[in-house]
């Protein structure tokens, strides 16, 4: 064997492994890039383009048959959010992390200054009041978004999304993902202040 032909027969194998490299090599450089634009892959750092707009005037009817002490609980008229501040929180009884939220939520009800809506996505309705059944029905308003057109009207990614919608009904914040022990503290409650003093 020559040495020109034992060179190209070395470097033919070097070849295939940068070649087989290359796809992974793209898909690394990538997912940094999306991992950095998302803010460090916090998903709650997503930003909402109604931020600053008029709350979606969507009605949706209630959840049939639940009632709070006896009264049964209205759906969503979007004339409910003029002159309240409202949290208004998308749920459903197939979320796992919306059960580990549904406690924080029951605690942020007894809050009066504000009122609590809830839009059950894509459920059943005997799931959902089971589901309320359970841990306790913080909401003011249920408005039951069956086949999910509600959602995409207020710009959801997944289940559960909270919003915070101020006094003259214009969307504040946005939060992605579930509410938990720390950003009920750090997060929610703190802009859920701020919309209640503004305009005061």
């Amino acid at each position: 064997m020559t040495e020109l032909s034992h060179q190209t027969t070395e470097a033919a194998p070097r070849r295939r492994s940068v070649l087989m490299l290359l796809p992974l090599v793209v898909f690394l450089g990538l997912a940094a890039l999306f991992w950095f634009r998302l803010g460090s892959g916090d998903p709650s750092r997503i930003p909402s383009a109604l931020i600053g707009r008029p709350a979606p005037q969507t009605t949706l009817p209630p959840l049939v048959a639940l009632t709070n002490n006896g009264t049964p609980v209205p759906g969503l008229d979007p004339a409910a959010f003029k002159g309240k501040v409202s949290i208004v929180n998308v749920w459903a009884s197939w979320c796992v992390p919306c059960h580990d939220e549904a406690p924080l939520l029951v605690e942020l009800g007894r809050d009066k200054r504000f009122q609590i809506v809830g839009i059950n996505y894509k459920d059943a309705a005997d799931n959902a009041r089971r589901f309320l059944g359970r841990y306790g029905n913080p909401y003011n308003v249920v408005g039951v978004d069956g086949n999910g057109r509600a959602g995409i009207e207020w710009g959801v990614y997944g289940v559960p999304e909270t919003f915070i919608v101020g006094r003259d009904g214009t969307i504040v914040y946005k939060l992605v993902g579930p509410i938990t022990a720390e950003n009920i503290t750090t997060v929610l409650k703190p802009e859920i202040e701020k919309a209640l003093q503004a305009g005061n």
